[in-house]
């Protein structure tokens, strides 16, 4: 275990190969045109969904508002700003605080874009790159202007947008109407071009970024160090994250969302290391979880078999698989695993049939992954709405739809030791068919959970996930 300086050496001298220049990880292609050429077919789709949405509802026009920047309690700072995911999904821009978008049927969509004149902060640039010229911008420097720069055809129009007194005499209509907001839900599933490639480039960040943690795990770093490494190697700062990193030694794995990030390091190397972080590009999210141990022995043998539990459950993805089945099969998968390594006494399918595997696995199986970590839709039965129930007793599954080529989708199934879920468990009949000694010494390790992001394909799928890896092995 080195020092403080040989750990911040260690991330410099062995970083990874990585995504460099604007580099597409799939060949010589330049990404960020990429990107750009993509953008053009992107925007026509999305225009296409949003006046189809707004006809099927009624509505002549909406505005989508970025959001606001809000301030502190008894502070004069703000809280970081996070844009709404409907205004990113056509403004490739992370720092437009106050701005709106105006769509009109059949009309230019027109972007009123605020840059203050304020000498307290940096005002965000003046609009350029390649999405400019779809849209008629207005530039505004004082609030007090928006209402003013609607065209006249947006009055009484949608508005999405989170609740704020910016527009209170804005004179539109209802705000975030139900139907409209399905309506672009459920489309928001499949993928343009320029969105999978937006979230390759994340995938490129976060695989470099993982490999900058893992590095720092092996050099013995505390887990608020290990964020830190992981920050610098996805060239982020935490407001740019898709979600807080839950980076968990030992008995900490077992905190489903644990972000806690102690900064004494361990007296010695942790018996286990999992870290589930992301990150973003244009606004969309790559999600990827990991789990260690630099301990031989049992331990290590799970997570190999989590893993290649795992990769089956990844290569089963194509469209027409329904989710809600794969998320059983991950539980057959871990009935599988808690029968091998003699968590439990009986058999697999006794263990599946009796509900032991929802004690170690509570949570779904993955989610819509996009502009938003956890992506909306994903229970959603028809555009118009509607539910498509979760199987009986698994109450935290995110995703129950059929699946479709052009959509992303997690995949994470794990296998953990929470103590409150254990002391329930042992309360039951099935509590019987448990090896509660195998249980105790397995505790303080926590967990194990691996996630890829799997594109669905026409014939089958893309791990965006283990691509990234192997290109970078």
């Amino acid at each position: 275990m080195g020092n403080s300086l040989d750990y911040r050496e260690s991330i410099l001298v062995h970083e990874p190969r990585t995504y460099n220049r604007g580099k597409c990880p799939h060949g010589n292609t330049n990404m960020t045109d990429k990107i750009a050429s993509a953008y053009s077919a992107h925007f026509q789709t999305i225009l296409t969904q949003t006046e189809s949405a707004l006809t099927a509802t009624g509505h002549q026009a909406c505005v989508i508002a970025a959001g606001s920047a809000h301030g502190m309690f008894l502070d004069d700072m703000d809280y970081p700003f996070k844009t709404n995911p409907h205004f990113q999904r056509w403004i490739p821009v992370s720092d437009a605080a106050h701005s709106a978008l105006v769509i009109e049927i059949g009309k230019t969509p027109r972007l009123l874009h605020y840059r203050p004149d304020d000498y307290w902060h940096k005002a965000p640039e003046a609009p350029t790159g390649f999405w400019v010229d779809h849209f008629d911008i207005v530039s505004i420097s004082d609030l007090d202007n928006m209402r003013d720069a609607l065209p006249a055809g947006a009055a009484g129009a949608a508005l999405i947008a989170e609740k704020d007194d910016q527009f209170k005499d804005w004179g539109l209509g209802v705000q975030n109407p139900e139907g409209l907001l399905n309506q672009l839900h459920f489309h928001r599933a499949w993928k343009t071009d320029y969105e999978i490639a937006c979230m390759e480039v994340a995938t490129v960040k976060g695989v470099k970024a993982h490999r900058a943690a893992l590095n720092a795990y092996k050099q013995g770093a505390s887990e608020y160090e290990i964020h830190q490494a992981y920050l610098l190697a996805a060239g982020h700062v935490e407001p740019e994250l898709p979600y807080g990193n839950i980076i968990a030694y030992g008995e900490n794995a077992a905190v489903l969302h644990y972000t806690h990030l102690p900064r004494q390091r361990p007296k010695s190397l942790a018996l286990s290391f999992l870290i589930d972080a992301g990150a973003t590009h244009n606004g969309y999210a790559s999600d990827i979880t990991r789990t260690y141990t630099a301990h031989d022995g049992e331990f290590a043998e799970m997570i190999e078999a989590m893993d290649s539990a795992q990769r089956r459950l990844c290569e089963t993805i194509k469209p027409g698989v329904n989710f809600a089945d794969l998320h059983l099969q991950a539980h057959a998968e871990v009935a599988t695993m808690l029968n091998q390594f003699k968590i439990v006494k009986c058999s697999a399918d006794a263990a599946l049939e009796s509900g032991i595997t929802r004690t170690f696995l509570p949570h779904g199986l993955g989610h819509l992954l996009g502009l938003q970590v956890h992506d909306m839709g994903g229970l959603q039965a028809v555009p118009e709405g509607g539910m498509i129930e979760r199987p009986e007793g698994h109450p935290y599954l995110r995703l129950t739809r059929t699946l479709e080529a052009g959509w992303v989708t997690t995949v994470e199934p794990g296998l953990y030791f929470i103590p409150s879920l254990l002391e329930k468990l042992a309360k039951t009949p099935a509590g019987s068919d448990v090896n509660w000694d195998k249980v105790e010494s397995l505790k303080p390790f926590g967990g194990i959970r691996i996630e890829d992001n799997v594109l669905v394909t026409e014939n089958g799928q893309r791990n965006l996930t283990r691509e990234e890896e192997a290109r970078t092995a």
